[in-house]
Protein backbone atom coordinates (compact mmCIF):
# COMPACT_ATOMS: atom_id res chain seq x y z
CA UNK A 1 0.00 0.00 0.00
CA UNK A 2 1.26 3.44 -0.87
CA UNK A 3 1.33 6.36 1.56
CA UNK A 4 -0.01 9.62 0.14
CA UNK A 5 0.48 13.12 1.54
CA UNK A 6 -1.38 16.11 0.13
CA UNK A 7 -0.41 19.75 0.44
CA UNK A 8 -1.29 23.10 -1.06
CA UNK A 9 -4.82 23.67 0.16
CA UNK A 10 -5.94 26.99 1.54
CA UNK A 11 -8.42 29.84 1.63
CA UNK A 12 -8.82 31.79 -1.62
CA UNK A 13 -11.31 34.03 -3.35
CA UNK A 14 -13.45 33.09 -6.32
CA UNK A 15 -11.45 33.38 -9.51
CA UNK A 16 -8.13 32.61 -7.80
CA UNK A 17 -5.87 29.63 -8.42
CA UNK A 18 -4.36 26.94 -6.21
CA UNK A 19 -1.98 24.07 -6.87
CA UNK A 20 -2.36 20.89 -4.85
CA UNK A 21 0.45 18.39 -4.53
CA UNK A 22 0.43 14.72 -3.61
CA UNK A 23 3.65 13.00 -2.61
CA UNK A 24 3.69 9.21 -2.74
CA UNK A 25 5.89 6.97 -0.66
CA UNK A 26 6.28 3.95 -2.89
CA UNK A 27 9.09 2.40 -4.94
CA UNK A 28 7.15 1.83 -8.15
CA UNK A 29 5.10 5.04 -8.46
CA UNK A 30 5.00 4.49 -12.23
CA UNK A 31 2.85 1.41 -11.59
CA UNK A 32 -0.04 3.46 -10.21
CA UNK A 33 -2.88 5.42 -11.67
CA UNK A 34 -3.35 8.53 -9.54
CA UNK A 35 -6.31 10.76 -8.95
CA UNK A 36 -8.07 13.43 -6.94
CA UNK A 37 -11.42 13.22 -5.23
CA UNK A 38 -13.18 15.82 -3.11
CA UNK A 39 -15.82 15.89 -0.42
CA UNK A 40 -17.88 18.93 0.44
CA UNK A 41 -19.73 19.24 3.76
CA UNK A 42 -22.83 17.08 3.78
CA UNK A 43 -22.02 15.53 0.41
CA UNK A 44 -20.52 12.27 -0.77
CA UNK A 45 -16.94 12.05 -1.95
CA UNK A 46 -16.78 12.68 -5.69
CA UNK A 47 -14.27 12.10 -8.44
CA UNK A 48 -12.35 15.14 -9.68
CA UNK A 49 -9.58 13.94 -12.00
CA UNK A 50 -7.23 11.04 -12.70
CA UNK A 51 -4.00 10.47 -14.58
CA UNK A 52 -2.69 7.15 -15.78
CA UNK A 53 0.73 5.70 -14.99
CA UNK A 54 2.66 7.50 -17.74
CA UNK A 55 0.63 10.70 -17.78
CA UNK A 56 -0.68 10.15 -21.29
CA UNK A 57 -4.31 9.68 -20.30
CA UNK A 58 -6.25 12.07 -18.09
CA UNK A 59 -9.90 12.15 -17.07
CA UNK A 60 -11.86 14.99 -15.51
CA UNK A 61 -15.24 15.49 -13.92
CA UNK A 62 -17.44 17.72 -16.06
CA UNK A 63 -17.59 20.29 -13.28
CA UNK A 64 -13.83 20.97 -13.47
CA UNK A 65 -13.05 20.50 -17.17
CA UNK A 66 -11.23 23.47 -18.60
CA UNK A 67 -10.35 24.83 -15.14
CA UNK A 68 -8.33 22.05 -13.47
CA UNK A 69 -5.25 20.27 -14.80
CA UNK A 70 -3.81 17.07 -13.38
CA UNK A 71 -0.17 16.16 -13.91
CA UNK A 72 2.54 13.89 -12.49
CA UNK A 73 6.27 13.37 -12.50
CA UNK A 74 7.22 9.78 -11.84
CA UNK A 75 10.85 10.61 -11.10
CA UNK A 76 9.64 12.71 -8.15
CA UNK A 77 6.82 10.40 -7.00
CA UNK A 78 4.55 13.43 -7.16
CA UNK A 79 1.22 14.39 -8.67
CA UNK A 80 -0.33 17.85 -8.90
CA UNK A 81 -3.73 19.41 -9.43
CA UNK A 82 -3.62 22.92 -10.85
CA UNK A 83 -6.94 24.60 -10.08
CA UNK A 84 -7.77 27.82 -11.90
CA UNK A 85 -10.83 30.06 -11.83
CA UNK A 86 -11.95 28.57 -8.54
CA UNK A 87 -15.60 28.79 -7.60
CA UNK A 88 -17.35 28.61 -4.23
CA UNK A 89 -18.70 25.20 -5.23
CA UNK A 90 -15.12 23.91 -5.38
CA UNK A 91 -14.94 24.24 -1.60
CA UNK A 92 -14.18 20.78 -0.21
CA UNK A 93 -11.56 18.53 1.28
CA UNK A 94 -9.44 17.23 -1.58
CA UNK A 95 -8.07 13.71 -1.36
CA UNK A 96 -5.24 12.15 -3.28
CA UNK A 97 -5.99 8.62 -4.46
CA UNK A 98 -4.01 5.75 -5.95
CA UNK A 99 -4.59 2.36 -7.49
CA UNK A 100 -1.87 -0.04 -8.53
CA UNK A 101 -2.73 -0.63 -12.15
CA UNK A 102 -1.71 0.43 -15.63
CA UNK A 103 -5.33 0.66 -16.69
CA UNK A 104 -7.07 4.00 -17.06
CA UNK A 105 -9.54 3.37 -14.24
CA UNK A 106 -8.87 4.84 -10.76
CA UNK A 107 -11.60 2.74 -9.20
CA UNK A 108 -11.52 0.91 -6.93
CA UNK A 109 -9.13 3.19 -5.11
CA UNK A 110 -6.64 1.26 -2.99
CA UNK A 111 -4.96 4.12 -1.11
CA UNK A 112 -6.14 7.51 0.13
CA UNK A 113 -4.36 10.51 1.50
CA UNK A 114 -5.53 12.38 4.59
CA UNK A 115 -6.95 15.27 2.58
CA UNK A 116 -6.30 18.98 2.26
CA UNK A 117 -8.93 21.68 2.74
CA UNK A 118 -9.74 24.06 -0.10
CA UNK A 119 -12.07 26.93 0.74
CA UNK A 120 -13.23 29.38 -1.91
CA UNK A 121 -15.04 32.51 -0.81
CA UNK A 122 -17.38 34.38 -3.10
Amino acid sequence: QVQLVESGGGLVQAGDSLRLSCAASVRNFFGYIMGWFRQAPGKEREFVASINWNGESTTYADSVKGRFTISRENAKNTMWLQMNDLKSEDTAIYYCAARQTRSNSIRPVSSWGQGTQVTVTA
